[in-house]
C-alpha cells in the first residue's frame, strides 16, 4: 500500500495503527531526529508506543544484528518502521525479513526508490558494498509525504534523479530481447520514467512547491520501484550500480550520496557500450546525459566525486570489485574485464575534461 501527497504522514497514522501497536520506529542521521520525535509523539496520539531506535552505520549486518538481539533479549516490538534515506529503509526492510515483522517505509528524501523495493543492500561498517539481500516482499506501507520530502537538501533530489535515470540505461541493455511481458512493460515504464526526468529535472529543483517537483519525486522514489518490481533482478541494475559497488570499496568515495555514484556508472556504462560493442547511440546518449547531469550539478568524473588523487592501484580495486564474478555488470550482453573498465572511467574522466 502506498500513501502520498502533502500530509501523507497524518492520512497514514490509522494504518500504521491497523499493522502494529508496538513497531519499532529506526533512523539514523540526527537532521532527522526531530522529525522522528514528532512521529513518536504523533503514533503515540494513535494508541501505537513507538520504541525509538538508530543506526550506527549504513545498513549494515553487525549493527542490525544488535536490533535482532533487543528484539529477543530486551523489548520485543511487533512491526518495523524506518524513516530516513535510503540505506535506512533498507535496514528497516531487512531487519523486518530477517525477523517476520511488517514493515513501514517513510523516506525522507526522493534520493532513491528503497522505499518500495524488496531488496536490501548491505554495506560493511566503512561503508563498503557488500551484498543484496532479496527480501520475500515490499514494504506493506510506504509513506510518501511530500511535506517532509521538501525538506531534504536539493542534492538528494539530484541524486534520486539520476538513480532512476540508470533503470532505463541498465534494463534496456540486458532486457531488451527478452520475450517476457513483465520485462517489455518494466521496460516501457523505465523508458517514460527517463524521459519525464529529462523534460521535468532542472524544472522541479528549480522550484520544490512546482508540479514539475511532484512528479520528479514521485518518479524517483515510486516509479522506479516499479521498475524492479515488475521486471525483476534484471531491470534493476546492470553495470551502472555494479561500478557504484565498487567505487564504495574507496573511502574517499563515502561522502558522495549513492545516486552520485550511480550516475557516474551510467556514463562508464554507455562507454563501455561504445568501446566494446560499437553501438552508435551510447554515444549520443552519454553526451546528452553529461550536459543534464551538469545542470543539476551531478558529479560527472572521478575528480568530482572526491577521486581526484586517488591511485591507479585503488582504482583497479574498484574495477576488480564491480567485475568480480557473480557482478551485475556482467549481465552485460558483452564481455567485460577490468582492463576494460580501467579504460572506461578513465576515458570517461579525460572526456568530461574536455567535453
Amino acid at each position: 500500500m502506498v500513501v502520498r501527497g502533502p500530509g501523507a504522514w497524518r492520512d497514514s497514522l490509522d494504518d500504521i495503527r491497523a499493522l502494529s501497536r508496538k513497531p519499532l520506529l529506526l533512523g539514523r542521521s540526527a537532521a532527522t531526529a526531530p522529525l522522528r520525535q514528532r512521529c513518536i509523539a504523533d503514533l503515540a496520539g494513535h494508541g501505537v508506543q513507538a520504541i525509538p531506535a538508530e543506526l550506527v552505520f549504513d545498513c549494515c549486518g553487525e549493527d542490525l544484528d544488535r536490533l535482532v538481539c533487543n528484539q529477543t533479549t530486551l523489548e520485543p516490538f511487533d512491526a518495523v518502521v524506518a524513516i530516513g534515506g535510503g540505506k535506512v529503509m533498507d535496514g528497516g526492510k531487512w531487519l523486518a525479513h530477517r525477523l517476520g515483522l511488517p514493515c513501514v517505509t517513510v523516506p525522507t528524501s526522493a534520493a532513491t526508490c528503497a522505499g518500495w523495493t524488496a531488496l536490501a543492500n548491505l554495506y560493511s561498517p566503512q561503508g563498503a558494498f557488500r551484498r543484496d539481500v532479496a527480501l520475500r516482499r515490499c514494504p506493506e506501507l510506504l509513506v510518501f509525504d511530500h511535506d517532509l520530502v521538501r525538506t531534504a537538501p536539493p542534492r538528494t533530489l539530484a541524486s534520486g534523479i539520476a538513480d532512476a535515470m540508470a533503470k532505463w540505461y541498465e534494463a534496456s541493455v540486458s532486457s531488451a530481447s527478452s520475450g517476457d511481458g513483465l520485462v517489455q512493460q518494466a521496460l516501457q515504464v523505465a523508458r517514460t520514467l527517463r524521459d519525464q526526468l529529462l523534460l521535468d529535472g532542472e524544472a522541479a529543483m528549480a522550484d520544490p512547491h512546482g508540479e514539475a517537483w511532484v512528479r520528479v519525486a514521485e518518479g524517483c522514489a515510486l516509479t522506479a520501484g516499479l521498475v524492479g518490481g515488475l521486471g525483476g533482478a534484471r531491470c534493476r541494475t546492470v553495470a551502472a550500480h555494479a561500478i557504484h559497488n565498487g567505487l564504495t570499496q574507496l573511502p574517499a568515495s563515502a561522502g558522495h550520496l549513492h545516486g552520485e555514484k550511480v550516475g557516474f556508472g551510467i556514463l562508464a556504462q554507455l562507454r563501455l557500450e561504445e568501446m566494446l560493442a560499437g553501438h552508435p547511440l551510447a554515444g549520443q546518449a552519454r553526451r546528452q546525459l553529461l550536459k543534464f547531469f551538469r545542470a543539476l550539478q551531478l558529479p560527472v568524473d572521478l575528480a568530482e566525486l572526491g577521486l581526484a588523487q586517488t591511485s591507479l592501484q585503488d582504482l583497479q580495486q574498484v574495477c576488480d570489485y564491480a567485475c568480480q564474478e557473480g557482478s551485475d555488470l556482467h549481465l552485460l550482453p558483452f564481455p567485460v574485464q577490468p582492463t576494460d573498465l580501467m579504460a572506461a572511467l578513465v576515458s570517461t574522466t579525460a572526456e568530461v575534461l574536455w567535453a
